[in-house]
């Protein structure tokens, strides 16, 4: 449905007394006014760009919809693969291809069920969408993580397509084997790096290696649900942490995360994970955490000036836990402030993304979920 409704906004005092600052050197600074593009999904986790200003949404409930210009949601698109559903698994996140004008391709990961047994893991296919919206074209699975688990959690799944046209893809460590994340005979808990028909880049960082599957590029990962390319063409991805010690990192070829052996947070309940360090030899620091965690997820660089020069280079992600939409101001690859938009909304924000146009959408995760354009 196409709606005018308008969330109330809250600005942080760190952000309030920024703008008063900004306001007495003469530059004004005002919190972007939500407006929704469309309401009831149901459950929205990932959201794409087409052309004409249409999108498309997947619901973790196991559908996939073309919401239009005019904010109208579609019937669900037909042709999906069997996908399992229930906890944190269903139908995840979804990329157009940088060619999608003229290719029609798209690319989105999903919770695979193991045909005729009870585990499941992530899968990335690719297909293309009808002339009509209504249907997928020459479906193909083009990456399917080993080994499967009896689980309904971790199951990371953002797609980031490189500048180079490879895909990065996060893995969760699917919550049971946290210690495989660790080994490098699997893809739990790891990030892998793909050609966009499957196959697998001849410089990835462990093509060739006795004991480890090529398609991994870092590892050590717990549960990554955001990634995005930096201004400069980086990588940069975020991961749940356990109780506290959610991260952000730029996961670099062949790095270890150190997930589970070093972290900063702790087991659920109270108690250390593993030996209760934070670092170790041989692997990396996190960019930056938190405690507690605030369960990010969904990642954005905001690369317009569409909210004037002091937002532009602003890395973007959403909390679940508590509700609001994180700027984050950075100098390099430092955070050097936070600020809390949304706030008053209180819904859980499930997907944060750059648009066409230089504005920033946002996807609710609620059971009338909504999409949400930015209007500076």
């Amino acid at each position: 449905m196409n709606s005018s409704k308008v969330f109330k906004s809250a600005i942080c005092r760190p952000a309030l007394l920024a703008g008063l600052a900004s306001v007495a050197m003469g530059f004004a600074i005002a919190e972007p006014r939500p407006e929704v593009v469309a309401s009831g999904l149901q459950n929205p986790w990932g959201v794409a760009f087409l052309p004409g200003g249409r999108f498309l949404v997947t619901e973790k409930q196991g559908r996939l919809r073309v919401v239009g210009a005019d904010g109208k949601v579609g019937a669900p698109v037909a042709g999906l693969p069997a996908i399992a559903t229930g906890g944190q698994g269903g139908l995840l996140d979804v990329l157009a291809d940088s060619a999608f004008a003229s290719n029609r391709t798209f690319y989105f990961c999903y919770s695979e069920p193991e045909a005729g047994g009870s585990a499941n893991g992530t899968a990335l296919a690719r297909a293309q969408l009808s002339a009509d919206g209504s249907r997928l074209e020459g479906l193909r699975v083009i990456f399917s993580q080993r080994p499967k688990v009896a689980s309904r959690n971790h199951f990371g799944c953002r797609i980031v397509e490189a500048r180079d046209g490879n895909l990065f893809l996060t893995l969760g460590d699917r919550f049971s084997r946290k210690e495989d994340a660790q080994k490098l005979d699997n893809h739990l808990g790891k990030l892998v790096r793909i050609a966009k028909d499957g196959t697998v880049p001849a410089d990835n960082p462990f093509v060739g290696r006795a004991g480890a599957l090529p398609e991994i590029w870092s590892y050590g990962h717990r549960n990554g649900q955001g990634a995005a390319l930096a201004p400069d063409g980086k990588l940069w991805m975020h991961e749940h942490g356990p109780q506290g010690g959610d991260e952000i990192n730029i996961p670099a070829a062949g790095r270890n995360f150190g997930w589970p052996v070093i972290t900063y947070g702790e087991n659920y309940g109270g108690g250390r994970v593993g030996d209760g360090i934070t670092q170790k030899e041989g692997m990396e620091q996190p960019l930056h955490y938190w405690v507690p965690s605030i369960a990010p997820s969904g990642m954005a660089f905001l690369t317009s000036e569409r909210y004037g020069a002091g937002w532009k280079g602003n890395l973007f992600m959403g909390s679940l836990k508590f509700g609001y939409l994180d700027r984050i101001e950075l100098k390099g690859a430092k955070v050097v402030a936070e600020h809390k938009l949304l706030e008053d909304g209180r819904a859980r924000i499930r997907d944060v993304k750059q648009g066409p146009d230089g504005l920033l959408y946002v996807l609710t995760d609620e059971s009338d979920g909504k999409l949400l354009r930015l209007q500076p």
